[in-house]
């Protein structure tokens, strides 16, 4: 059983690596959070120093202040935790799993490390992964996809790309029948915030600037084909390319399939729109017409939304997908997550509506 608690209560959260991206954004959601007290922040070259000077955007809220990062040892030495968000970078959080579990009632990992079951994949994509096993099995959690929250200690939070393509895709894999035959191309495109505060590429080469991210080999494409594959039964031939867009947020996902013999337009929208009926940040747009219609950066950037939306044309298909990367595809995520173990509303905490322009 999860625990399910006091509507009224507040939990005690960590956030491990919050001097990332990611790592501040759980901070700036859960300082708006009703049942959470943040109760540690780690951040090893940060550590002492005070929120706001890491994360300049959160300076002005009236708890910032009061909040300094300190060293992950230090978890140690505080009270347990009913969460800990591990917001480190891929490959960081397997060797400190040990002294983060033995101080948090539950780990909802952001990185990648355990999303993969299949141990070639993992040495593949997650070397650093590999060289440290989890101390128990990580549930695959996606909030709108997975049925019951897990049960156990340990979740991992789907990939940004991965994700906004399983939404793009579960609808044409999950009936009886799938909709759709098992080729799916997938054009994923990313905003620089997707590498993380750590990327490489200088802001000059990549403003004004469309390009290749990479077009084989993708962590996250054997990701989409366990998940289809675990939420749908349905095996799926993917051909994933990945491109970066000079935009700071945002992943727009592309997916095209070829419809079953039989398989009628109508068939397809009734699919999407059943897949995600009562699914409070996934929406699905109905009948788009124009461009503006379909999902677009700024209509999600700043939400905990992802849009789909498909269009057919006879026996072609193509689903449209997208999300903020940081929020819907990992900080807002994870919050989501948070509030559905807890038994706290699936939606607080969280913004629905976009920034723009």
């Amino acid at each position: 059983m999860a625990d399910i608690g006091n509507p009224n209560q507040k939990i005690r959260v960590a956030v491990i690596g919050a001097s990332g991206y990611t790592g501040g954004e759980v901070i700036r959601l859960l300082l708006e959070h009703p049942h959470v007290e943040l109760a540690f922040l780690s951040a090893e070259r940060a550590a002492g120093a005070a929120i706001g000077s890491v994360h300049p955007w959160l300076r002005n809220h009236p708890k910032a202040g009061g909040l300094r990062f300190r060293p992950l040892a230090e978890l140690a030495d505080t009270d347990p935790v009913d969460i800990a968000f591990g917001c480190l970078p891929t490959g960081a959080l397997p060797e400190r799993l040990p002294l983060i579990a033995a101080h948090a009632k539950r780990v909802l990992n952001l990185g990648g490390d355990f999303r993969l079951r299949t141990e070639d994949e993992v040495r593949a994509h997650y070397p650093k992964t590999a060289e440290h096993p989890p101390l128990e099995d990580f549930a695959y959690y996606v909030p709108e996809l997975s049925g019951d929250v897990p049960e156990g200690r340990f979740v991992n939070l789907p990939g940004c790309m991965a994700v906004t393509t399983i939404y793009a895709l579960y609808p044409l894999f999950a009936g009886a029948e799938p909709l759709a035959t098992d080729r799916v191309v997938v054009d994923a495109k990313t905003g620089s915030t997707g590498g993380g505060r750590g990327g490489s590429e200088p802001p000059a080469e990549r403003s004004g600037n469309f390009r290749v991210h990479k077009l084989y080999g993708h962590r996250h494409a054997p990701e989409v084909r366990q998940a289809i594959a675990d939420f749908t039964g349905a095996a799926v031939d993917l051909r994933f390319s990945t491109h970066s867009l000079d935009v700071a947020r945002g992943i727009l996902v592309t997916a095209y399939a070829e419809l079953r013999d039989g398989v009628t337009s109508l068939d397809v929208k009734r699919a999407y729109a059943k897949a995600y009926v009562g699914k409070p940040f996934v929406r699905v747009r109905p009948a788009p017409k124009a461009p503006q219609d379909f999902p677009m950066l700024k209509a999600v950037v700043g939400s905990n939304v992802a849009e789909v939306a498909i269009a057919v044309q006879g026996s072609q298909v193509v689903a449209v997908a997208a999300l903020d990367n940081l929020i819907k595809g990992a900080a807002g995520q994870a919050v989501q997550a948070m509030n559905l173990i807890h038994g706290f509303d699936e939606t607080s905490g969280l913004p629905t509506t976009a920034v723009s322009p």
